[in-house]
């Protein structure tokens, strides 16, 4: 592999040295005005996606745009409340380009997508993508980057407390998901139910969410989508500018800050940004403060690299740590309260009433979870001619240590993985309105168990995937198509230990083997063929069917112990086959001046399966290992279908009031399957969610772009669970309100600071979400209650200050 890593060096360095050479350089220069007034717009964004390059217009609205390739590229133009343009412009015939922007009030408007082969427009690409920019994300009230996204149609979280937060697709998580950051998957082991992602939320300038098999472009794994996060993009030349982001929370005081600083001088970039966040307990009217919730977050990034007219080439780091407590939910049987590990007097483990000092701690206690994430991604985007040739190298390495022990502080488990990615892709020159990608792309992995305590066994990984994209545009009518062949292979390792549990050769007297080595080869072939339709300006339909392969993980394979805070002892099944998907979307879409609507359907079957279930005894009841619930993963053929729907109404002349409705829905079912365990378990419950916005964006000399938004969050019952063994229990339906506003302060065109106010569950509402984990937490005999409630009442206040200065 590492012969591997060299020759695909060597190409991009050699390239590097051809392109600077023999690439021709561009100018591109215009004017942007308004359409209905003629009048030029200053402040207008110029961005070329594929390029990472931008530009705004002066004061009299024109811009100038040096060093670029003399090739066809995608241009976005974009501007508040008028209607951004999005073209592809061929820069060996234009030089100069005028644009007239017409204005616009609607939701849905035309968003450039750039986790595919090449940048390209939303409506005009046939899987169903969503796009969170920047600004939804300060609006909103999160603790992390999935909370920040997870009110999208169609996503979803799986949840332990407010720390931990894990992707759902259309019903589908876990390694079914992949987390793109960086230009790179994120691989921080992501099959346990206690590992969250290991991302800077306030590093992320815009979400891509890719619904539906991506493994086309992003390999197995990438079953039911990805979630695409994306830094903000380079400054225009000339500029250095960053900001000081703060956050407060009051449920779980959450303090927060990120600090930013970038630059673009004569084509070098570079961007450095350092983040901490920390949060005690949250709190809710039925359990008070839930002990163990709060969690410490630090985390540090910095980009250099080149823009230049043959491309890009960027290099990042970055260091994240995260220490999240882990509840358990023990309870003091008398009060209800929650209760503490201890030493007591005699120097043994013991339990006591958790005070409000501890609920209140900013560390914390025993159990804990202490996580590292370190990464260097070298991404590079090189044009010959009229092709480009797109290459990105990437290691990381992910340290995840979890502390049970009060008596030792030592760590049981500790996963050790290290991870080499490689993606190389070429798009060659147009021809006759077709675009074809090739590319391949993968990974070199090796995990390791640093620990005292073993869950799943050592291995290794080598993953790779070819792929070739086809695209032909045809007028109004857009098809593409692509296949991909996989291969992954795991090599796990054997492990013997004594009657101690400690790890020993197996040749040592006494010795008993934990895990068995297996060596295991999964093949998969992907493809996607679809078709967009731009029926009218205001009209579009899309029709898709896509293949997605997934290789069983380690956990499946090889688990073998008690996964701390899971409650359930695990049981790997080396005889698991890959999940192969196949899935039909449809789209229609209407965007008008006053009215955007969207429909999106699908139908998804997966062969194998695989989940995890209770196992029993021979007397009917549970099966326990280790005093612990055990659980066996399985596999049978699924079927999932649903949708999401939105509606949003502009009432013309009050163009000012947006009202926003999204409906999501999916039925998950196991086929050929009795009634207990017809339902696939971590289901989401379908979700209504309404918005009404009011924006003002001006008011007097010093406020602009002010909104205020009323949202109503309603969660249908979930009765369709996996009931069978008591592993998923029905829950209830609730209804959240959340409450928003916020502005920009300005004085002389310049913003001076921005703030973002928001409470959600303004009445307070007690609720267990469906896929909250800790919904199975112990009973609280005082009360009654099954499990641990999410958190109550909050409010939140962001204050974001830009700094910045042109040279």
């Amino acid at each position: 592999m590492k012969r591997i890593y060299l020759v695909l060096t060597l190409i991009v360095s050699v390239t590097l040295h051809i392109s600077a050479r023999t690439t021709a350089k561009a100018i591109l220069t215009g004017k942007v005005t308004e359409a209905a007034t003629g009048n030029t717009l200053p402040g207008v964004t110029i961005y070329f996606p594929d390029l990472k390059v931008g530009t705004v217009t002066d004061i009299n609205g024109n811009y100038r745009m040096e060093n670029l390739p003399n090739t066809k590229v995608l241009i976005q133009v974009q501007y508040l409340d008028f209607r951004t343009v999005i073209e592809s412009i061929d820069l060996t015939k234009t030089a100069v380009k005028n644009f007239a922007l017409e204005h616009t009030v609607t939701e849905l408007n035309e968003v450039v997508v750039t986790g595919l082969s090449k940048a390209g427009e939303q409506k005009r690409t046939p899987t169903p993508i969503s796009v969170v920019p920047k600004l939804l994300l300060l609006q909103n009230s999160s603790t992390n980057i999935i909370d920040a996204i997870a009110s999208q149609p169609g996503v979803s979280q799986i949840t332990t407390g407010t720390g931990i937060s894990k992707p759902v697709i259309r019903g589908l998580g876990y390694n079914r998901v992949v987390v793109v950051n960086d230009g790179i998957r994120q691989e921080g082991q992501q099959w346990g139910d206690e590992h969250g992602i290991e991302v800077d939320e306030y590093g992320v300038g815009r979400v891509e969410i890719l619904k539906g098999p991506a493994t086309l472009m992003y390999g197995s794994d990438a079953m039911a989508g990805v979630v695409n996060l994306l830094p903000e993009p380079p400054l225009q030349e000339g500029k250095i500018a960053g900001n000081v982001t703060t956050n407060y929370q009051t449920n779980n005081g959450l303090t927060g800050y990120s600090l930013n600083l970038a630059g673009n001088k004569k084509g070098i970039i570079w961007d450095v940004r350092y983040s901490h966040k920390m949060a005690h307990a949250y709190q809710n009217r039925y359990d008070g403060y839930v002990f163990n919730s709060g969690f410490r977050e630090n985390a540090f990034s910095g980009k250099i690299g080149l823009n230049k007219s043959w491309g890009y080439s960027h290099l990042t780091l970055s260091a994240y740590h995260l220490q999240p407590g882990m509840v358990e939910g023990e309870r003091d049987s008398a009060s209800g309260k929650f209760l503490k590990t201890v030493i007591n007097q005699n120097g043994q483990e013991d339990f006591a009433i958790a005070s409000d000092k501890d609920m209140k701690s900013y560390h914390p206690q025993m159990p804990y979870q202490q996580i590292d994430h370190y990464k260097v991604v070298w991404s590079n985007n090189l044009y010959l001619g009229k092709g480009n040739l797109a290459a990105t190298l990437g290691l990381q390495q992910n340290r995840r240590q979890e502390f049970d022990n009060i008596l030792t502080n030592q760590y049981g488990l500790y996963f050790h993985m290290n991870t080499l990615n490689y993606d190389v892709k070429y798009n060659f020159p147009e021809i006759n309105n077709y675009n074809i990608s090739v590319g391949v792309n993968g990974m070199q992995q090796a995990s390791r168990n640093k620990g005292t305590a073993y869950l799943v066994p050592e291995y290794n990984l080598f993953d790779a995937g070819i792929y070739a994209i086809a695209q032909k545009a045809l007028g109004k009518v857009d098809v593409s198509g692509g296949v991909r062949l996989d291969n992954r292979h795991i090599d796990s390792q054997s492990l013997f230990v004594n009657d101690k549990g400690e790890a020993v050769s197996s040749t040592e007297s006494g010795a008993t083997e934990r895990f068995s080595a297996f060596r295991k080869n999964f093949g998969g072939v992907s493809g996607s063929l679809g078709a967009t339709w731009q029926i009218s300006k205001t009209l579009f339909t899309k029709l898709n069917l896509s293949r997605g392969f997934r290789a069983p993980n380690i956990s499946e394979l090889g688990a073998k112990g008690v996964h701390e805070g899971t409650f359930r002892y695990e049981i790997g099944n080396v005889n698991l086959k890959p999940e192969n998907s196949l899935q039909l979307d449809y789209t229609f879409g209407l965007n008008t001046q006053h009215i955007s609507a969207e429909l999106n359907l699908f139908d998804n079957r997966i062969n194998n399966y695989i989940f995890a279930r209770k196992l029993n005894n021979v007397a009917g009841g549970d099966s326990l290992m280790d005093g612990t619930t055990a659980f066996k993963f399985v596999s049978g053929d699924a079927h999932l279908y649903g949708g999401e729907f939105r509606f949003d109404i502009h009432p013309h002349p009050i163009d000012w009031l947006h009202i926003e409705n999204a409906f999501s829905y999916v039925r998950a079912m196991q086929l050929h399957q009795s009634d207990s365990t017809r339902n696939l378990p971590f289901t989401p419950a379908p979700k209504y969610q309404l918005a009404v916005k009011a924006e003002l964006h001006k008011w007097g000399k010093f406020i602009r772009n002010g909104y205020l938004k009323l949202e109503l969050e309603n969660y249908f019952a979930q009765n369709n669970v996996f009931s069978a063994y008591n592993t998923e229990t029905r829950t209830p339906g609730y209804s959240l309100l959340n409450l928003g506003l916020g502005t920009d302060f300005t004085c002389k065109r310049h913003t001076l600071f921005s703030i973002y106010m928001n409470v959600t569950n303004l009445t307070d509402v007690a609720y267990q979400s469906h896929l909250s984990r800790l919904k199975y937490a112990p009973v609280n005999y005082a009360t009654g209650r099954t499990g641990v409630y999410n958190m109550g009442r909050n409010f939140s206040v962001k204050l974001v200050v830009p700094i910045g200065r042109d040279h």
